[in-house]
C-alpha cells in the first residue's frame, strides 16, 4: 500500500537535488572546516559559499547568518544570548508559540527573573497589534518581543513585519520563530526588521539536524554554547558541511519554485477544505481563515467513538497525518496551542498538512475515508 504523507509541517522529506549534494559532499569535503590543510580549506570554501547563497535568498548580509543544530537551538540562543546580554527585563509573546520558544521564555522568567507578558489571543488564535503597543507603551522595561511567523498547528500568519515596525517605534528587540515560512513565503530581512529570526532546514525539504539563526547587525551578543571559534566564534561545534550545503541547496529550490508550489499547495489546502465542510456540518477549521500559512489545515472533529481513534485509523489507512504539533503527534492529550484559543477538549483535532509532492488524487483518497466516517 502506498502512504499518503500530509504531515509536510512536522518534517518534509528531502528532495533528489538535496540527496544528491549531500552524498557528494560527504564523499568530496572530508575535512574540518577549521582545518589549515587543502581539505579543511575546501569544506569551508564549500561552508562559505552556502552561507552567501542564504544570505543572497533572504536578502540578509553574509555575516548577519549563522548555521545551528536546527529551529530548537535557534530559538534557544536568540532568546536567551538577548536575556543575558541585552540586559532584557520583559518578554512579551503568544500562549501558541512553539514549545522551543514558550520553555526558553519560562526558563528566563526562572533563571533571570524577567517578566513575561502573553499578548491576548481570540478564538482564532489572532494578536490584536493595538494590545501589542499598548504593552509596550505600559512600561519602560528593556523587552524582548518574540512571536512566530506562522503557527505550526493551526496556521495562523503573523504580520512580522508590522510587528518588527511597531517594535522598532518602542525601541523593543524582535525576535520571530520562522521555522514554518522560510523556504515557503519570501522574506527580506532588509525591510523586516527582526533583530532575530530562527529557521529549520527540515521544513522546506532539507536535512535534519541543521538550521539558520539570523542575527542583525549591531546586535552585541556572546556565544550561546562555549568551546572552540567555529561560526565567527558565536556557535562552537564543528560545522556539518554536508548539511549545511543539503539546507543552502533546499532552500534554493524551494525559492526558485515558491510562486509555483505556493499555487499548488494553496489549491490542496481550499479543495481539502471545501469537501471536508461538506461532509458534516460538525466539522470545522480552527484558526485564522485569512492569514494562513498555505501549506496547514486544522480541522476540528465533532465528539465520537470513530474521533477517539481517528489518528490511528489513518494511519491504519495509509495516511499520515498529525494531530498537533511533531512534539504532541499521537498524544492523547490537547495542545497547548488549541487550549490557547479555547478549543473544546472533547474533539479531536487533526493538521492535514501538504507539499508540492502531493496530489488532488491523495486529497481525495483521505477525503473519501473521512467521508465515509463522518457522513450524517
Amino acid at each position: 500500500m502506498k502512504r499518503i504523507y500530509l504531515d509536510h509541517a512536522a518534517t518534509s522529506p528531502m528532495i533528489p537535488e538535496v540527496t544528491r549534494v549531500i552524498t557528494e559532499a560527504m564523499e568530496l569535503y572530508i575535512g574540518n572546516p577549521s582545518s589549515i590543510h587543502s581539505e579543511g580549506r575546501t569544506a569551508r570554501a564549500k561552508i562559505e559559499e552556502s552561507r552567501k547563497k542564504i544570505a543572497r535568498l533572504l536578502n540578509a548580509s553574509i555575516g548577519e547568518i549563522f548555521f545551528t543544530s536546527g529551529g530548537t537551538e535557534a530559538n534557544n540562543t536568540a532568546i536567551k544570548c538577548a536575556v543575558r546580554d541585552l540586559q532584557i527585563q520583559r518578554i512579551i509573546s503568544t500562549a501558541i508559540e512553539h514549545h522551543a520558544v514558550l520553555h526558553s521564555i519560562e526558563a528566563m522568567r526562572r533563571d533571570f527573573k524577567v517578566d513575561i507578558v502573553y499578548l491576548p489571543l481570540d478564538n482564532q488564535g489572532r494578536i490584536s497589534l493595538n494590545d501589542l503597543k499598548d504593552c509596550l507603551t505600559s512600561s519602560a522595561q528593556r523587552t524582548l518581543v518574540t512571536i512566530m511567523h506562522g503557527n505550526n498547528e493551526i496556521g495562523n500568519l503573523f504580520p512580522i513585519a508590522e510587528i518588527a515596525g511597531i517594535c522598532e517605534q518602542f525601541g523593543a528587540w524582535m525576535h520571530t520563530d520562522a521555522v514554518q515560512t522560510i523556504g515557503h513565503f519570501p522574506v527580506n530581512l532588509q525591510t523586516t526588521k527582526v533583530h532575530f529570526l530562527s529557521a529549520s532546514a527540515h521544513k522546506f525539504n532539507g536535512p535534519k539536524g541543521t538550521g539558520i539563526l539570523f542575527v542583525r547587525q549591531g546586535m552585541r551578543i556572546n556565544p550561546w554554547i562555549d568551546g572552540g571559534g567555529q561560526e565567527r566564534n558565536f556557535r562552537a561545534g564543528t560545522e556539518s558541511t554536508h548539511q549545511i550545503l543539503g539546507m543552502a541547496t533546499a532552500l534554493e529550490v524551494a525559492y526558485a519554485h515558491l510562486e509555483q508550489r505556493q499555487a499548488h499547495q494553496k489549491d490542496l489546502k481550499q479543495y481539502f477544505k471545501t469537501r471536508i465542510l461538506s461532509i458534516n456540518n460538525q466539522i470545522y477549521i480552527n484558526g485564522d481563515q485569512e492569514q494562513s500559512l498555505h501549506h496547514v489545515l486544522s480541522v476540528s472533529f465533532p465528539p465520537s467513538p470513530k474521533s477517539d481513534l481517528l489518528l490511528l485509523q489513518l494511519d491504519m489507512a495509509g495516511v499520515s497525518a498529525s494531530g498537533g504539533s511533531a512534539c504532541t503527534s499521537g498524544a492523547e492529550q490537547e495542545s497547548h496551542v488549541l487550549q490557547a484559543i479555547g478549543h473544546p477538549a472533547e474533539r479531536k483535532t487533526i493538521r492535514f498538512s501538504f507539499s508540492h509532492l502531493n496530489t488532488r488524487e491523495e486529497i481525495d483518497y483521505v477525503l473519501d475515508l473521512l467521508a465515509g466516517w463522518y457522513t450524517p
